[in-house]
């Protein structure tokens, strides 16, 4: 099996694949004509959104992400953090972590967009 995509519940799945573009420079691969679905184009896993409407429409309870106390995270890599945070902060997101050095030779920093997704923004290991 092949990890395939990940998707994530939002309100405005518009809005949402608009920040990530702009954000992190990613590129929108899809976005159904619903406005329900959309896609990002990020390589070999897609990065995906679905709005609530649709989730609750399927049968499912989807609840919101919480910033405070989430319960996973996405990560993009990048050579330059501190860039890499100003460019999503001038997009809109929140500083959660400023940019760290941490002993196995990552910098880290997090953000978290408008739906309280936690967002990992960190150099290669080692690097």
């Amino acid at each position: 099996m092949n990890f395939k995509y990940t998707i994530l519940y939002v309100e405005n799945v518009e809005e949402t694949l608009a920040f990530f573009c702009k954000a992190f420079g990613l590129e929108q691969k899809m976005l159904h004509e619903t406005g329900d679905y959309g896609e990002l184009d990020t390589g070999a896993t897609t990065l995906s959104f679905s709005s609530f409407e649709l989730m609750k429409s399927l049968g499912k309870s989807p609840t919101r992400a919480a910033p405070d106390n989430p319960t996973f995270e996405i990560a993009f890599e990048t050579d330059d953090v501190p860039a890499g945070i100003a460019k999503a902060l001038a997009a809109g997101a929140k500083l959660v972590q400023k940019p760290e050095d941490m002993p196995w030779g990552q910098t880290t920093a997090y953000v978290s967009d408008k739906n309280g997704y936690l967002i990992e923004i960190c150099t290669p290991v080692g690097g």
